[in-house]
C-alpha cells in the first residue's frame, strides 16, 4: 500500500480537527513524535510520543468521505480527533520510515513460516507484552478445553480490577486501567458468542462489584469507568436474556445488585429485565422490595427533605416506582410517590405522572395541594405547571394570579420575561406590562433606601436596566443606568450598543473602566485594558479628540510602567 491509497489529504485532517489540536499536531509532526508502526486494512497504526512519559497509540482511518482517530490520550479516548492523531496522519502523508509497512508485508512472511516456528514467536513475546498475554489466556480459557475455565477468567477480572492497596490511580493512569478492563470484558463477551451465556452471567456480575469497587479509588474525571460499568450492564442483560437463569434466584440477585448500585448499571429492573425475570421473578423481586419499603415512615410537607437519602430510602423507593410503572397503573405509581411530600418537587412529580397518564383533573389538583404545602418555599416550577394547566383550561385570569404572585416574591428579569411568556398566551401582555414594570420600580427604589453598611451588593438600578435592555429598548436602560447607576457588566453592555450613535458616551465608560483593570496587576486584565484601549482610541479619534487619548494613554503607561506585560500590549497603540 502506497500513500496514495488511504482517500485523506491534509485538508481532511483540519476539517476533522480542532484549532488548537491542528496545531498542536503540526508541532508534533514536526518533532517527529509519531512512529508509524503499519497500515493494515484503510488504517493507519502509530505511536506517539506524549508530553511527559507516555506513548500513545493511534490508529487513523477514512470512513464516509471523513478522516477519523482513535487515540489512548485522554482527550482522544473522548472520540476527539487530537493533535496525536493529525500527527499520525501527518506523518504517514509524508511518507516517513514505516509509514509505507503494510499488513500485508508481514502477513506474507508469517504464512511463509511452520506452525512451530510461529508458536515460538509467539511465546517469546508473552513475558514482555501484557495486553498479548491476557488476550491468549482468556482465548485459551474459553477454547482450550471441553467446557470454558472460569476461573481462569475470574481471575482475569480480579488482576484487570486491582487497585494497589492503600493507593489510587491517577487521572492520567485511568484510561490504560479501563483498557484493561475493556480487553476481559472482550474475552467475556466471546464467550457469551461462544454459547456460554450462563457462565458471562456470573463473570459479569463479579466484574461489575469489582468495578464498582474500584471507581472510588480512580480519578475518573472523564467517566470511563462508568461507561465501563453502562457496557457491562448492556451485556449483562444480554446474558441473561440467552441463558434464562432461574426468575427467583435472577430477582433476589437483582435485587441485592441494585441496592447497592451507585452508578445505576441495574437501575429499574423490573422495567428493564421484566421480560426475563415473568411474573415469578417480578414477584419474588417485588416482595424484597416491598419488605424494606414497607419500613420507611412517611415524610410529609415539613418533614427534612434530606431524610430521603437514608437507609437506601431514595433507591427503594426508585425501586417501588419502577415496579409501578411496570404495571401501567398510574395510581399504583401516585401511592408510591405520595410517601415522600417534603418538598414542592415531589408534588411536581405526582402532577407530572398524572398528566403524563391523561388525568389533568387529578395533575392539577396535585399541583395545587403542593402550593398550599409549601406557602413559603421556592416553587417556580409548581406554579408554572398550575400555570400551564389553568391556560390549557382556558382559565387565563387564574393562571395570570399564579404567575403575578411568583413575580411580586422575586420581581427581577426572570420572573419578567415569564409573567409575559404567560401575559402573551393569554393576549394582556399590554395590561399587565405597566403593573410589572411599576413593581420592578418600586422594589428597585425601597433597595435604594436602604441604610449605608448594610449586607449584600450596593442598591442601584440594575433590574430595570436589564429589562429594558431585554426589551432592546437601550435609551430607557441608559436613562435607568444614569438615574441610579448599574452593575459593571451592564454598563460595558450599554458603551457597545451605543458607539455607533453616542460614541462620546461609549468612551467615557470605557476609559473610567481601564484604570481599575490595570490595577488587578495579571494579564488577562491587562489584555482587556488594551482591548478598551483600541476601542477608545477610534471613538476619540472619530470625535476629533486624538489627542485627549495620546495624553491618556501617556499618563497611563507612566503611571504603570513597572508593569511590563501592560506596557508590551500597549506599545503599538
Amino acid at each position: 500500500m502506497t500513500v496514495l491509497d488511504l482517500p485523506f489529504i491534509e485538508t481532511d485532517l483540519k476539517l476533522a480537527a480542532d484549532p488548537r489540536s491542528w496545531e498542536r499536531g503540526v508541532e508534533y509532526f514536526s518533532a517527529r513524535a509519531a512512529e508509524v508502526l503499519m497500515v493494515r486494512n484503510g488504517t493507519v497504526y502509530a505511536r506517539v510520543a506524549g508530553s511527559g512519559a507516555e506513548a500513545y497509540r493511534v490508529e487513523v482511518w477514512a470512513e464516509g468521505g471523513r478522516v477519523h482517530g482513535r487515540c489512548t490520550c485522554p482527550v482522544g479516548n473522548q472520540g476527539v480527533f487530537c493533535k496525536h492523531c493529525v500527527a499520525t496522519a501527518l506523518t504517514y502523508l509524508d511518507g516517513r520510515p514505516g509509514a509505507g509497512q503494510t499488513g500485508q508485508d508481514i502477513r506474507a512472511y508469517l504464512e511463509a513460516q511452520d506452525k512451530d516456528a510461529l508458536i515460538d514467536l509467539v511465546m517469546d513475546r508473552l513475558p514482555w507484552d501484557d495486553d498479548l498475554r491476557r488476550s491468549l489466556k482468556l482465548q485459551a480459557a474459553c477454547h482450550g478445553r471441553s467446557a470454558p475455565d472460569v476461573d481462569a477468567y475470574r481471575k482475569a477480572i480480579a488482576d484487570a480490577t486491582a487497585v494497589p492497596a492503600g493507593g489510587r490511580v491517577a487521572y492520567l493512569e485511568v484510561p490504560r486501567f479501563v483498557q484493561r478492563i475493556a480487553a476481559v470484558v472482550d474475552g467475556v463477551e466471546d464467550l457469551l458468542a461462544s454459547g456460554y451465556a450462563a457462565e458471562a452471567v456470573g463473570l459479569i456480575e463479579d466484574a461489575v462489584a469489582r468495578c464498582q469497587e474500584a471507581a472510588g479509588r480512580l480519578d475518573d474525571s472523564d467517566g470511563r469507568m462508568g461507561e465501563m460499568l453502562h457496557r457491562l450492564g448492556t451485556l449483562h442483560h444480554a446474558a441473561c436474556a440467552a441463558a434464562r437463569p432461574d426468575p427467583a434466584d435472577l430477582a433476589r440477585r437483582l435485587f441485592r445488585m441494585e441496592l447497592r448500585d451507585a452508578f445505576g448499571v441495574f437501575a429499574g429492573v423490573p422495567e428493564v429485565y421484566g421480560e426475563i425475570l415473568g411474573s415469578e421473578g417480578l414477584a419474588v423481586y417485588g416482595r424484597q422490595v416491598e419488605a424494606r419499603w414497607s419500613k420507611l415512615a412517611a415524610l410529609a410537607p415539613g418533614d427534612d427533605p434530606a431524610r430521603r437519602y437514608r437507609r437506601n430510602r431514595y433507591r427503594l423507593t426508585s425501586m417501588m416506582e419502577s415496579l409501578a410503572r411496570r404495571s401501567g397503573d398510574v395510581g399504583r405509581l401516585a401511592e408510591v410517590m405520595s410517601r415522600d411530600l417534603a418538598s414542592p418537587d415531589r408534588f411536581l412529580r405526582l402532577a407530572r405522572a398524572y398528566q403524563r397518564a391523561g388525568r389533568p383533573d387529578e395533575a392539577l389538583r396535585w399541583a395545587l395541594r403542593g402550593l398550599d404545602a409549601f406557602p413559603e418555599a421556592p416553587r417556580s416550577a409548581l406554579e408554572a405547571f398550575v400555570a400551564d394547566e389553568y391556560h390549557r383550561r382556558g382559565r387565563h385570569d387564574e393562571a395570570m394570579a399564579v404567575m403575578w404572585r411568583q413575580f411580586q416574591r422575586d420581581p427581577d428579569l426572570r420572573t419578567y420575561a415569564r409573567l409575559k411568556e404567560h401575559a402573551d398566551r393569554a393576549g394582556q401582555w399590554p395590561r399587565w406590562r405597566p403593573k410589572a414594570l411599576r413593581a420592578v420600580e418600586a422594589a428597585v427604589s425601597d433597595a435604594m433606601r436602604r441604610p449605608r453598611g448594610a449586607p449584600g451588593p450596593p442598591p442601584d438600578r440594575s433590574v430595570l436596566v436589564e429589562i429594558y435592555l431585554w426589551e432592546d429598548d437601550v435609551q430607557s436602560a441608559w436613562a435607568e443606568a444614569h438615574l441610579g447607576g448599574c452593575s459593571e457588566s451592564l454598563w460595558m453592555r450599554l458603551a457597545a450598543l451605543r458607539e455607533a450613535d453616542h460614541p462620546a458616551d461609549a468612551a467615557a465608560i470605557y476609559r473610567k473602566r481601564i484604570e481599575p483593570l490595570v490595577a488587578l496587576a495579571n494579564n488577562r486584565a491587562y489584555a482587556e485594558a488594551a482591548a478598551l484601549l483600541g476601542k477608545l482610541k477610534a471613538l476619540l479619534a472619530r470625535l476629533g479628540r486624538r489627542g485627549e487619548f495620546d495624553a491618556f494613554l501617556a499618563d497611563l503607561r507612566a503611571a504603570h510602567r513597572r508593569k511590563r506585560n501592560f506596557i508590551a500590549m500597549t506599545g503599538e497603540l
